[in-house]
């Protein structure tokens, strides 16, 4: 049993001072209000959420991609033909490395569980590995190490469009068809049933471009209930292309053929319609958003509030890695909506301020993205907490709501003190416990990459 007390704690029912909660075997066991101090003191304890969509390789690119190339205007499409060149030169170790690296700065960011959404499967020349799940069990074998809850999301990718046209050179890594992804799929559920009793895997189609119509209705099926994800409404040309070949806009398609329901997560959603916003929010299907990615692509604005307003549920993931700041991505999703809408505290309502609103949002569609048992801090949850530091200057005498407001729009991950996945202690004083090792891996992972690009 482990003993934790803080001096404010975000529970189901609101704000609570002097809170005690008591762990047992991963998961929270009690929680008690007004309680004297004892155990692990922390200032400010709230439930700690999934990253509910990373490419953890992308993280090693960081900062290579901000020059102009030989095209007049860059995009997602020239920024994409860069990131196949970069992936040509990872091998599993390395993958391995910046995975761990990934996670590692999940964590210390407040995010407990990482939702991999994984294609590099093969080598560069498209040949399977010996063991076909190699690379998954690579990001498991990286979350053994740094502790992370793991939702694995092996994804199925078969053409380079919707004219099936097959696989580029930066692409041929990511292919397979229904028959050895079905094999891949298997050996990675292996793979990440040693990880721990709270990691887990689901089911990703790339999109609706890169996965034929019928084989996309059968990873439906094979979902059985956990967790689907897919790329959806992301770019305008994407948007045109489905609807050439289809006759229908993606979300139409979506709505119309694959039954979307609680059990899907749709990712990045920023070229919908105000109907299709509507209609897939009352599915019940959460929305993937990465504020920071989208923003660095040029994907477009998310429409939160409608959203919102129709009672949407969505996550948010770090996508490409290339800046893991969960308290940035939450103030770069409602900032655009004030920019957009020259408004002010645009996701707030009369009785959330905008920070507790945009955190409880993200945490319970977090949860429910990951498959996790999580998202809130109450008795048979998953103790996935993390703890800010109470008396840091930004956060010193506010309450509530405050608090939260405090950390998102004036602070950072720096207020992060303490982080526990399923009950795992992994980040102490601000850091992960095994920072050193797994910086130094990464060092030696990326020394030789960096020239790729």
């Amino acid at each position: 049993m482990t003993e934790l007390w803080a001096d404010w704690a975000l529970l189901p029912t609101g704000w609570a001072r002097d809170v005690r909660v008591t762990l047992a075997a991963g998961r929270i066991a009690s929680v008690m209000a007004g309680s004297a101090p004892s155990g692990t003191r922390v200032g400010v304890l709230l439930p700690a959420p999934a990253n509910a969509h990373s490419h953890a390789f992308q993280r090693a690119m960081a900062g290579l991609t901000e020059g102009r190339g030989p095209n007049p205007r860059d995009s997602f499409w020239t920024w994409r033909q860069l990131m196949f060149r970069f992936l040509d030169q990872l091998n599993p170790d390395q993958i391995q490395a910046i995975a761990a690296f990934v996670q590692m700065e999940m964590l210390e960011a407040g995010y407990a569980c990482n939702v991999e959404f994984h294609y590099l499967h093969h080598d560069p020349g498209g040949v399977p590995y010996a063991d076909l799940a190699e690379t998954s069990g690579r990001i498991a074998a990286a979350a053994s190490q740094t502790g992370i809850g793991l939702t694995l999301l092996p994804v199925l990718y078969q053409f380079g469009g919707l004219d099936q046209r097959p696989l580029a050179p930066g692409q041929i890594r990511f292919g397979n068809d229904l028959g050895r992804f079905t094999a891949l799929h298997a050996a990675a559920k292996a793979a990440v049933s040693t990880v721990g009793p709270d990691s887990c895997t689901g089911v990703a189609p790339h999109s609706l471009r890169a996965v034929q119509p019928k084989d996309l209705l059968a990873l439906r099926g094979m979902a059985d209930g956990g967790p689907f994800h897919m790329h959806l409404a992301e770019q305008v040309a994407e948007v045109e292309e489905v609807q050439a070949q289809t006759g229908q806009r993606p979300v139409e398609w979506v709505l119309s053929h694959l039954a979307p329901g609680p059990d899907c997560c749709f990712i990045h959603c920023t070229q919908m319609l105000p109907t299709e916003t509507e209609a897939l929010a009352r599915s019940g299907a959460v929305a993937g958003l990465c504020p920071i990615t989208e923003s660095s692509l040029g994907d477009g604005i998310f429409d939160g509030l409608r959203w919102f307003d129709a009672g949407g549920v969505m996550a948010i993931g770090s996508d490409s890695n290339i800046r893991i700041a969960l308290a940035e991505e939450l103030r770069t999703l409602d900032y655009s909506q004030r920019l957009r809408d020259h408004s002010r505290a645009a996701l707030a309502t009369s009785d959330l301020s905008t920070g507790r609103r945009l955190f409880q949002a993200a945490c319970a569609g977090g949860a429910q993205a990951a498959g996790r048992h999580s998202g809130q801090i109450a008795p048979g949850l998953w103790a996935d907490l993390m703890a800010l530091e109470a008396d840091h200057v930004d956060l010193a005498g506010r309450q509530g709501d405050r608090l939260l407001d405090a950390w998102i729009f004036a602070g950072d991950d720096r207020m992060v003190t303490d982080v526990w996945s399923a009950g795992r202690h992994m980040v102490q004083g601000g850091r992960h416990v095994a920072r050193a090792q797994i910086v130094a891996a990464y060092r030696r992972a990326v020394a030789p990459l960096i020239s790729a690009l």
